[in-house]
């Protein structure tokens, strides 16, 4: 048991703000812009939105990581 919260303590807190992320943008549809139909609707700047929202939710999440110091 002490070697599992030896490898939990280990972790980086980028790595914990990254996984937080990933869970609140798949469980929430967190920075969709919507959804391209046939052709090239989408274009380039949802594309950039949607990067900019997740960067945007990234760095929430590593202050609030990094808060609980």
């Amino acid at each position: 048991m002490d070697q599992l919260s030896g490898l939990l303590g280990t972790r980086r807190n980028e790595d914990i703000a990254l996984d937080m992320m990933k869970f609140i943008a798949t469980t929430t549809g967190y920075g969709k812009v919507g959804f391209p139909g046939a052709g090239f609707q989408g274009g380039v700047n949802k594309a950039e939105d949607f990067a900019g929202h997740l960067l945007e939710l990234y760095t929430k999440c590593l202050n609030t990581v990094n808060s609980g110091k």
